[in-house]
């Protein structure tokens, strides 16, 4: 029998982890193949679906981060462990990891945007011999905002790790106050040679004044890359919602390029 890639599959929820008033990770089981930076479609029958990205993955399951913004992410803030969800996917691009290997990484992520490369930064931190540095600047509106706390605590544990962590509005802990583009000063990109990569993730205006940022440091555009999702719907490139001029962001992306997706950001 064909497999039908747009039939959702029932799924029992796992684990359910609060971090704020408006945002979870739902914990998922799942036995299949995954890459950093993919996407899959989460439903509720009778409610709807929505393109979320995975988060994190392990043996037999998957972790969405999910923010509350609408009817269907609604519902699936009334699921809790135990619960059904249906999932279709992944789709996708992901990070091009091989291109990593070896080399120091600059990451810039932004509120939710730190999803879509969590399991990637991840890895980084696993695997102590798979970069010479990551310089991670991180991001969030204030300290109700936080996600992913206890990470961010044994990321900064890791001496490959450089860590810069940033609040919109306040001073708090061990956070400093400032957007993310207030820290590329302390990037030592000089030091670099040409022997490195950048990420970026977060909200699109975000992204746009980070590649800016980082352009003014001469990173060149081919040493960015972003991840981001706009309007998906089917997530195989055939209702047409997510396309910008000829370019499917389900298929061809979500991650990109920055000499494509500077043509791409709103």
């Amino acid at each position: 029998m064909t497999l039908n890639i747009v039939t959702p599959k029932a799924h029992k929820v796992l684990d359910v982890i609060k971090y704020t008033e408006t945002e979870r990770t739902f914990r998922v089981e799942f036995d299949g193949e995954i890459n950093h930076g993919q996407f899959m479609e989460l439903s509720i029958p009778k409610v709807g679906e929505a393109p979320i990205s995975i988060s994190g993955y392990g043996e037999g399951y998957l972790d969405f981060t999910i923010r509350a913004v609408g009817r269907v992410t609604d519902e699936i803030f009334n699921l809790k462990a135990g619960d059904t969800i249906y999932l279709r996917g992944p789709y996708g691009n992901g990070w091009p990891k091989d291109k990593f290997k070896g080399k120091h990484i600059v990451v810039i992520a932004g509120g939710t945007g730190v999803s879509p490369v969590k399991s990637l930064v991840n890895s980084f931190n696993d695997d102590k011999d798979f970069t010479k540095s990551v310089h991670l600047v991180m991001g969030y509106k204030n300290h109700q905002s936080i996600l992913f706390r206890d990470e961010l605590e044994k990321r900064k544990e890791n001496e490959k790790f450089q860590c810069i962590y940033c609040l919109d509005t306040e001073d708090y802990d061990y956070f400093r106050k400032g957007m993310v583009t207030a820290f590329f000063d302390e990037i030592p990109f000089e030091e670099f040679g040409d022997d490195y990569e950048c990420i970026i993730v977060g909200p699109p205006i975000m992204m746009r004044f980070a590649a800016l940022g980082l352009q003014k440091k001469n990173v060149p555009d081919e040493k960015i890359w972003v991840s981001f999702e706009r309007k998906m719907s089917c997530a195989v490139g055939k209702c047409g919602h997510c396309r910008i001029d000829e370019t499917y962001v389900c298929l061809d992306g979500p991650v990109f390029n920055y000499t494509k997706a500077k043509n791409l950001l709103d």
